[in-house]
């Protein structure tokens, strides 16, 4: 999907966020000068440093908005919306949680993908382990972390193991991507498998090795906002934003994929 496209797609469900009606014709992108308060946004843990950094230009160009994050496991997130948490905006690193909360009818507007991510396998610097690929997860030497299989990153890692023909050997489960990669940076365990975008964000703490079978578990991240959003043109204009060009920028410098054309 080019940036055009996205943008569009984006701007069709901040429309009916907004849930305008009548027969003027005039456009006035969720009102975008006049949003005031906070908008709360539930987001995938592997979203932390972009939606970090895309809230505080979000809050620039609009001086009146708090932007407050909740990031965790999209499977988290999603029963915390269901069970009725107050929020905004939701973004999944998985359409599966998205379309859970979907068929709760918490949300009215159709979700939409904005970027795609992939696994990778992370490593402390130097790779102490000496891991060379994913068979090395098969291998009952290496300390090996996970993340839980429930979450988009477990369900993930277990397409791709499956696929490779691989019974994995972890030591520990994670919650989350983060936690996962906090297992690796700190030098608790060889190697890990979080998203590329994760190993991109450790920096020099780790470093990240391919492999092929990652692309047989692509994430498509889908976003919305919700049905009972406590502040809905604030929510409209945040969707929106993050359709942008200047949005699209900060996905790609941190490693995502744009989203092939539906």
């Amino acid at each position: 999907m080019t940036r055009m496209v996205r943008g569009t797609a984006l701007a069709g469900a901040v429309a009916l966020a907004a849930g305008g009606c009548g027969t003027d014709t005039t456009t006035e992108p969720a009102a975008a000068d006049k949003i005031t308060g906070t908008v709360t946004v539930f987001a995938a843990a592997s979203l932390t440093e972009t939606f970090t950094e895309l809230g505080k230009q979000f809050e620039a160009a609009h001086p009146g908005v708090k932007v407050v994050y909740n990031f965790g496991a999209s499977s988290a997130l999603a029963e915390q919306i269901k069970q009725g948490a107050p929020a905004d905006v939701f973004a999944s690193a998985a359409p599966k949680n998205m379309q859970q909360v979907v068929d709760a009818g918490e949300i009215t507007a159709k979700p939409v993908t904005f970027v795609r991510n992939r696994l990778e396998i992370a490593v402390p610097a130097g790779n102490p382990g000496h891991i060379t690929g994913l068979a090395d997860f098969g291998k009952t030497e290496p300390k090996i972390a996970l993340c839980a299989e429930q979450v988009p990153c477990g369900v993930a890692a277990k397409t791709v193991f499956e696929v490779a023909g691989i019974a994995p050997q972890p030591d520990t489960r994670e919650s989350d991507v983060k936690a996962v990669l906090t297992k690796v940076t700190l030098g608790e365990v060889d190697a890990a498998l979080v998203y590329r975008t994760d190993v991109h964000a450790a920096g020099a703490k780790v470093d990240g090795i391919d492999f092929p079978e990652s692309t047989k578990a692509v994430n498509d991240y889908p976003l919305a906002p919700l049905a009972k959003a406590p502040n809905s043109a604030a929510a409209a204009a945040f969707v929106e934003f993050i359709g942008s060009d200047k949005a699209a920028t900060v996905f790609t410098e941190a490693g995502f994929d744009t989203p092939s054309p539906r």
